[in-house]
């Protein structure tokens, strides 16, 4: 900054004001610093910075995401990127693979580096250990899964109504014998749209002890596998709910290999790209990770404005997208 100082022909202090984007410097000041701070290649140092700065804001945020490598969790990430670039905060994002002691220290490793805010999906059991830092006003924000021993906000999806949208959808076709493949039990996602298709298929009267629920299906091969062996069974089911996009992708993979893409009807839970364009395509009921993005950044920068309410959990509804494969009717 010293460096930066001389060069523009100023002091420190107009440096610092120009770099924290501050009032009270000229407009050819302002561009005099800029222009040396680019000839010496100076980047604002934000971690020191903080220790000086109003509130010790770093500027950036913890996003914690089962993986970010799956199309819902990127786009998460981006709609939050969006919405907080305008604030000038960045985003550090890593993903937790549904690890608990990986969600505990990578929160750790956030908190270390002293961010002005945490997202996070959790898996843990509870999320108690956050609260002394919850305690002294670090604002969080939970997304997908509602957090356990913590009072906190919390975006998610309407998971029970979208799986039982799924099951009357597939009844509405004339299946009464369908099948039901989710992910790990130990996430909750999975077992509230487990329990949401299920208990509509009680509802329209359907025995649900009869119903073949596969769980643990974390991936795609192991969603594939599962879909097989119920596919190739004695009595297989005409249509099957499936409670992810991975799991999905398995469904699908497993259907072509049999040549029962026409025969089998298949309602995913989570839209994904190119489901328009399968033969048939593929009937989802879509969640929406932009708006719940958009929603968390919008209450984290609430709280880091020093918004005092209560903390409550804000559902955006989910959508169902008939593109044919769940609109196929079990054979005569």
């Amino acid at each position: 900054m010293r460096h930066v100082a001389a060069l523009a022909g100023v002091g420190i202090k107009t440096v610092s004001r120009v770099m924290n984007d501050e009032p009270g410097v000229s407009e050819a000041t302002r561009q005099r610093v800029l222009a040396a701070s680019h000839q010496l290649n100076y980047q604002l140092d934000m971690a020191a910075g903080s220790l000086r700065r109003s509130g010790r804001q770093t500027l950036s945020i913890g996003l914690l995401l089962p993986s970010v490598a799956n199309p819902f969790s990127s786009e998460i990430h981006r709609a939050l990127e969006d919405a907080l670039a305008a604030r000038g905060i960045a985003v550090f994002a890593a993903s937790l693979d549904d690890d608990p002691e990986r969600e505990k220290a990578l929160v750790a490793a956030f908190l270390g580096r002293r961010v002005d805010g945490l997202v996070l999906t959790p898996i843990a059991r509870s999320q108690s250990y956050i609260i002394p830092e919850h305690s002294r006003d670090l604002p969080m924000v939970f997304i997908d899964r509602e957090p356990v021993g913590i009072e906190a906000d919390a975006v998610v999806t309407d998971n029970v109504v979208g799986a039982a949208r799924a099951a009357a959808h597939l009844l509405a076709h004339g299946h009464t014998k369908l099948a039901c493949l989710g992910d790990r039990a130990d996430i909750q996602t999975a077992r509230e749209r487990r329990r949401g298709f299920i208990e509509e298929l009680g509802r329209a009267g359907i025995p649900t002890s009869t119903i073949p629920v596969r769980d643990g299906l974390h991936d795609e091969e192991s969603a594939r596998l599962a879909a097989l062996e119920l596919l190739t069974a004695e009595d297989p089911p005409t249509a099957i709910f499936s409670s992810q996009n991975l799991v999905t992708f398995g469904v699908m993979r497993a259907l072509k290999e049999l040549d029962a893409s026409r025969r089998v009807a298949l309602v995913g839970f989570d839209d994904f790209t190119l489901a328009d364009m399968m033969d048939p395509g593929i009937t989802v009921i879509a969640q929406h990770p932009e708006r719940i993005g958009k929603l968390a950044a919008e209450r984290l920068l609430a709280r880091i404005d020093g918004d005092k309410q209560p903390p409550r959990t804000y559902v955006v509804p989910s959508e169902l997208i008939q593109r044919g494969s769940g609109e196929l009717r079990p054979p005569s």
